[in-house]
């Protein structure tokens, strides 16, 4: 489900399906993105950074091109495990730069209350379950060759493991809605469409992270933000 007054996915992907977890999702079409699309409004400025070569950056190493065709697992597992162990010390930067990426700029986290800042399926959910707590982040990172990564990240606690669980699985089905992220204004970006295709989430007792990252600046491919997305899910609520 697409939220009214949400633009509509992006035209340009570069294959037509992902495979991910066993599960075929569609790049184009099939009712946006794995539960939906958010759209941040920004300000008039974007990150300055170095000036690209044109090509599609991929992990390997800052300033490396590539265009992506396989699934982030696959391409990425060792250096993604990596990423995901620095994200559960709470050490962000560092996750980043096993990934071959710099942080540039963070916000701080915000909370928020869960129905007022959710749609579809999701805002359902909220109507019905308690939320104990929503907080967001957002995250921008480079390649170092001015090709800029926006990561969302949001932590939702629930009143119980059960719901914990249902929340979980209702957040990872394709067409189900979403938290809308923060505004990229924050960071001074322009606008982020954030379309739930490259996304990665965590479930730890009574909580879940749930993260998705967008190009914001030159071009980065599926791969290396799905890559991005899985190892933001694994930072904790500090």
């Amino acid at each position: 489900m697409i939220n009214a007054g949400v633009l509509p996915p992006r035209s340009d992907r570069m294959t037509d399906f992902i495979t991910k977890d066993g599960k075929v999702i569609p790049l184009n079409g099939g009712g946006g993105g794995k539960k939906g699309a958010g759209v941040v409004v920004a300000g008039a400025l974007a990150l300055t950074v170095a000036a690209g070569t044109g090509g599609v950056s991929s992990i390997g190493g800052l300033g490396s091109t590539e265009v992506g065709s396989g699934g982030s697992s696959l391409r990425f597992g060792p250096r993604k495990a990596e990423g995901q162990k620095a994200a559960r010390r709470g050490d962000a930067e560092g996750a980043w730069q096993r990934m071959g990426m710099k942080q540039l700029k963070r916000t701080a986290r915000q909370q928020a209350e869960c129905v007022a800042v959710s749609f579809g399926e999701i805002r359902e959910f909220f109507t019905r379950t308690r939320c104990t707590s929503l907080e967001r982040a957002l995250f921008a990172v480079t390649d170092g060759a001015g090709n800029t990564a926006v990561i969302s990240v949001v932590w939702v606690g629930l009143a119980s493991t059960g719901d914990a669980r249902e929340f979980e699985t209702v957040m990872n089905r394709h067409g189900s809605g979403d938290v809308h992220p923060l505004g990229s204004h924050l960071l001074g970006l322009a606008e982020i469409h954030f379309t739930g295709l490259r996304y990665g989430s965590d479930r730890d007792g009574k909580s879940v992270t749930i993260a998705e990252a967008e190009t914001a600046g030159g071009r980065i491919d599926h791969d290396t933000l799905d890559a991005l997305a899985e190892v933001a899910a694994h930072l904790p609520r500090v």
